[in-house]
């Protein structure tokens, strides 16, 4: 029976390296894997491996990942959208009222407190820290999918006024926003009207810097804005300039750096957003169960670099095929499998953008012509990698 090597950096939780099972997996004993699992790790100082077929985040970024030169080595990458958006909603909830009732700095003066009357220091000294109440304030949200639909829904149920913005929101997450969210037409509609302004969408080219000083200039005076998806999204430049001329009122952050450090308008977090128990557990699992299910059935749940491809394995041999989105790879392929004399028990076939992906079942458990086959597809311009799977179910392969 076919094992597969797998990596992983950083710790990843245990339930989710539970669900490769010995028989199959074997974990952190080559430098060469088929399969990597991780989290924060850099994997872009690392040279890619000719043997690696998938790359696993236990988390929703990926910009630690270099997605587009795995994708040019036919490399599916994953991520585990959704698997901590319960653990970053409460962080990002719990933070805003600490906020609004100035809890940080309050918290700071009753630790420095000496002396006999503590209580009487109390009573007296409480009154600089009164904050105010998150009701009937207007939180803009923009992003929402995962994260952003429930932030937005619990906000809404904290009886907050919620307006969100997402242009490429997908039915299935629109379906789960509160009627009474309001999606606004345009980003400066939730930027002009905000109290709280929270950002969760992807890290890409698009949206780096999305916002930026024209944003910032829009927002309210005392606005508060929260960054708890990645700091790049920011233009933290024009952010801390907004707060030191009073133009914006606090910068709530998930993410530490030189640019915000010791400025008193900005409430810094250790990127606390995925840190629970459970969303450690959650992602581990969601990570694992699609790297799994990709290597030993060809099957791709959420990709973010080739087309989500599913179909049940029944046949007993299956091609899979990463390739560039070209004219002629399915002919050619097709090709291949009617000089071998093998029909097609099923196929398919989609793509994403410049890339492809097809999978194709056929009945042939002859093994000198299905090498034969994976060697030409692998030989041929447009296809960046082709591999055979197994059914270990049926008693051709495994009598």
């Amino acid at each position: 029976m076919t094992k597969f090597n797998i990596k992983t950096y950083n710790n990843i939780a245990l339930k989710g390296l539970e669900r490769l099972p010995k028989e199959s997996f074997i974990l952190n004993d080559s430098d060469d894997p088929e399969g990597v699992i991780l989290r924060s790790y850099n994997l872009h100082e690392e040279p890619i491996n000719p043997l690696l077929l998938a790359v696993a985040r236990a988390g929703a970024g990926y910009n630690n990942i270099p997605v587009d030169a795995l994708a040019d080595e036919g490399v599916v990458v994953f991520n585990t959208p959704g698997a901590n958006a319960n653990s970053v909603k409460e962080l990002v909830l719990s933070t805003m009222i600490a906020h609004a009732r100035n809890m940080f700095q309050a918290k700071d003066w009753a630790d420095e407190l000496t002396g006999e009357d503590i209580p009487g220091q109390v009573e007296k000294g409480k009154s600089q820290f009164q904050g105010w109440e998150i009701r009937g304030k207007t939180m803009g949200v923009i992003g929402l999918g995962s994260i952003g639909h429930l932030v937005a829904n619990d906000a809404q149920a904290l009886g907050m006024n919620v307006i969100g913005y997402d242009p490429y929101i997908s039915v299935e997450a629109a379906w789960k926003i509160n009627q009474y969210v309001t999606q606004a037409p345009s980003l400066e509609e939730v930027l002009q009207k905000s109290d709280y302004l929270t950002i969760h969408v992807p890290y890409t080219k698009d949206t780096h810097h999305l916002i930026d000083e024209h944003a910032v200039n829009l927002m309210k005076d005392h606005a508060v804005l929260l960054n708890f998806s990645r700091a790049d999204l920011i233009d933290e430049e024009a952010v801390v300039k907004a707060l030191n001329h009073q133009r914006l009122g606090s910068y709530i952050t998930d993410f530490p750096n030189d640019t915000v450090m010791g400025n008193e308008h900005c409430v810094l977090l250790p990127h606390l957003g995925a840190s629970t128990i459970e969303a450690e557990a959650n992602s581990a699992v969601m990570a694992a169960n699609q790297l799994k299910a990709y290597l030993e059935t060809g099957e791709i749940i959420n990709s973010v670099n080739y087309p989500n491809v599913q179909m049940r394995l029944t046949s007993p041999t299956r091609i899979s095929v990463c390739n560039r989105n070209v004219r002629n790879i399915i002919a050619y392929l097709s090709s291949l499998l009617s000089e071998q004399d093998i029909n097609i028990d099923r196929i398919i076939n989609k793509s994403r953008g410049e890339l492809a992906y097809t999978l194709v079942d056929v009945p042939e458990t002859d093994k000198e012509k299905l090498d034969k086959i994976i060697k030409d597809l692998n030989e041929q311009d447009g296809i960046l990698k082709a591999r055979l799977i197994k059914d270990k179910k049926h008693d051709a392969w495994y009598a």
